[in-house]
């Protein structure tokens, strides 16, 4: 029609700004050259499929199965650390502490410096404010109350991982940001300022303060959009200070690299690896507890070295398994390894190697089917009291409800079950 706009801008401005902007200019003539971009995409360091495979009947079976789809969310409002911000207030005394915020959210304090991964302060892991993943917990803290930080590190552009209202709230700090390859397209496109982005290939260094951070492979996908061009690069990170160092491994399938990374990087003070959200489905993508138990070690180079961090669970329904499944399974893996895990309920601080870490399963009296002292009907491990100062005493398990709205700063009110697959 005559005088009318041209229809793929019109569909551009239709665009969610969720789903960010595609790396374009000089952003996208770097990634061409890229050792790790080929046949027009990022590649894996092993193959791996990014799409579900087996029987999709199977799969709506177990998805649409009733008793299954209860065991996904608690029986009540998870907990959170009721004094986050007084404990992060005093500084850490080895010199190194982690506040698990939820899913794969860490603040890490290392060697005079803060480093948040992967920060989702958001409702929804989703394109849309309506719709999508929602919250199984609150947020342990606000994000503007949580102070300075000096860098935040984003693994991959994922919604479960880089999430646009916490974006756009960073925007209007001083942190820099250290991200993947091509992700800095979408900062940029949500206000940060290209000054303020450290955009690295796989195995690239950038030094921020007195710390190190390191881009290493791991093998995942991207994308946001409905048009999945795969041009913005996944990774995990390095982050070495002066007298520490931490591993962080946003998502990823088991690969041979963990041992490699290991071999040139560590061994670490702590690692936090990706346990949960894994299905028989999509094996290639993400890990089991068992596997992220094997990729620690690797890491370690072979050695029970150092603290593991379980991360990305507990906060939302991605998969197909009881969402406290990744807990037990790694606190299986970790006896059976003789390897240090810590266990802590969202927003509890602690040091890596300390007395007192938490490591008791704190989210049993939150299981559906929870009985007094922790037990699950149906046959699940009895007995764990949960650590820390937010503890629910063992003989209260049955009325998990009332302890949750006790000990959480702020209760999940009117709760849904939102679902969603290969995060």
């Amino acid at each position: 029609m005559t005088g009318s706009r041209p229809l793929r801008p019109r569909l551009r401005a239709l665009r969610p700004e969720a789903f960010g902007a595609d790396p374009s200019g000089a952003r996208l003539e770097r990634i061409r050259r890229s050792p790790n971009f080929a046949d027009g995409v990022f590649q894996n360091p092993v193959g791996a499929r990014n799409r579900p495979s087996g029987s999709m009947t199977e799969f709506a079976k177990i998805y649409f199965h009733r008793e299954q789809r209860v065991r996904r969310s608690p029986a009540a409002a998870i907990p959170v650390h009721p004094t986050t911000l007084a404990d992060l207030a005093k500084p850490p005394t080895s010199g190194l502490r982690l506040t698990w915020m939820g899913h794969s959210s860490v603040l890490a304090e290392i060697d005079g410096h803060r480093v948040l991964f992967d920060p989702v302060w958001g409702e929804r892991c989703s394109p849309f404010p309506f719709a999508g993943p929602k919250r199984l917990h609150p947020v342990p803290v606000p994000l503007a109350a949580l102070g300075e930080v000096d860098v935040v590190v984003i693994s991959h552009d994922h919604y479960d991982h880089l999430d646009l209202p916490t974006i756009k709230a960073l925007a209007g700090t001083d942190t820099l940001f250290a991200v993947p390859l091509g992700v800095g397209a979408h900062l940029e496109h949500w206000g940060v300022a290209a000054d303020r982005l450290r955009e690295l290939d796989w195995n690239e260094t950038t030094r921020i303060g007195g710390l190190s951070l390191t881009a290493t492979p791991a093998r995942h996908f991207c994308g946001r959009g409905l048009r999945n061009q795969q041009n913005t690069l996944w990774a995990s990170w390095v982050v070495a200070g002066d007298e520490h160092r931490i591993y962080h491994s946003g998502d990823t399938g088991y690969f041979p690299g963990f041992a490699e990374i290991g071999a040139a990087h560590g061994p670490f003070d702590a690692t936090m690896i990706q346990i949960g959200a894994y299905s028989e489905y999509w094996p290639d993508i993400h890990m089991t507890p068992e596997e992220g138990m094997r990729a620690h070690l690797d890491l370690q180079g072979g050695t029970a070295h150092g603290t593991m961090l379980p991360i990305h669970w507990g906060t939302f329904n991605l998969a197909l398994h009881p969402w406290d499944e990744p807990g037990e399974g790694t606190l299986a893996a970790a006896e059976g390894a003789g390897a240090a895990v810590a266990l802590p309920i969202p927003g509890q601080p602690f040091e890596p190697g300390a007395q007192g870490a938490p490591a008791q399963p704190w989210w049993r009296p939150f299981v559906a089917g929870a009985t007094a002292g922790g037990a699950v009907a149906g046959g699940a491990v009895a007995g764990g009291a949960v650590d820390g100062p937010a503890a629910v005493p063992p003989h209260e398990a049955g009325g998990a409800a009332a302890a949750a709205a006790r000990v959480a700063s702020t209760a999940v009110s009117g709760q849904e079950k939102p679902e969603a697959v290969g995060s």
